[in-house]
């Protein structure tokens, strides 16, 4: 009869930005059964993401390159990744804004180390009863996207364009998903960061510069019979807004 495998220590990633919190706090996890990598702020932690995965994420919300509160929200929305965030202060607000955003539990620094391991414990059961849920769960069939504004028809499924007297046209895999989430932000501005959020996979090195190119593309696909009404509006300082009504089909 074959030896059970041994089950896998939880992987960890710590981010903070002081090396006398981050380091100790990483050595104490390692010793209580974790394996754990450290990243010192906001393009530390986008690098380990990228050479491997995680199971939760030790996120302080105050790093020098950016904002934990808002690398929470894309953390959660990008790759589903747990979060706790380490934070200095004690405010409802900044509580409820954290779970807002999608963290799954919040620790006020100073804190015991023990209570961050019953923390991280309970959070990694927690996630790991939800995605058994999920497996469990007989596959639906896929959604049919279908949407109409100002004229056109799109079908998610197949990124493809098309209106009445003219012939389709079809869009790349990114223009899709870019023109997908203005579908479903319609007349609401949208920032370049939010669109690479949106659009995205966390390994990915999508920069503004490319949604730039990409909606400079799209709005040639828009373009209609020398029309030039810009459904794709650039608005300064802010990013880009979908001036149209949207209806599902």
């Amino acid at each position: 009869m074959p030896a059970e495998q041994p089950t896998p220590a939880p992987r960890v990633l710590v981010v903070d930005d002081h090396r006398k919190i981050r380091d100790p706090l990483a050595t104490y996890l390692r010793r209580h059964g974790f394996e754990v990598r450290t990243a010192a702020d906001a393009a530390g932690l986008w690098q380990l993401l990228k050479q491997q995965a995680f199971d939760v994420a030790v996120l302080d919300v105050m790093l020098p390159d950016g904002d934990g509160f808002e690398l929470c929200q894309q953390l959660h929305r990008r790759c589903n990744l747990p979060v706790i965030l380490l934070t200095a202060r004690d405010t409802t607000a900044d509580r409820i804004r954290g779970l807002d955003l999608g963290a799954d539990d919040y620790l006020t620094k100073p804190f015991e180390p023990r209570e961050l391991v019953a923390r991280l414990n309970s959070v990694l059961r927690r996630h790991q009863a939800t995605q058994a849920r999920l497996h469990a769960a007989p596959a639906a069939a896929p959604a049919v996207r279908r949407y109409r504004f100002a004229g056109w028809h799109f079908c998610a499924s197949s990124a493809s364009l098309s209106r009445e007297g003219a012939e389709s046209v079809q869009l790349s895999t990114a223009e899709g998903k870019l023109l997908q989430v203005f579908l479903a932000h319609p007349h609401r501005s949208l920032t370049r960061q939010r669109l690479v959020d949106l659009t995205a996979a966390h390994d990915s090195d999508i920069s503004e510069r490319a949604i730039d190119r990409q909606v400079s593309r799209l709005r040639r696909k828009l373009s209609h019979d020398g029309q030039t009404f810009e459904l794709l509006r650039t608005l300064w300082g802010s990013g880009y807004l979908l001036a149209a009504d949207v209806e599902l089909e």
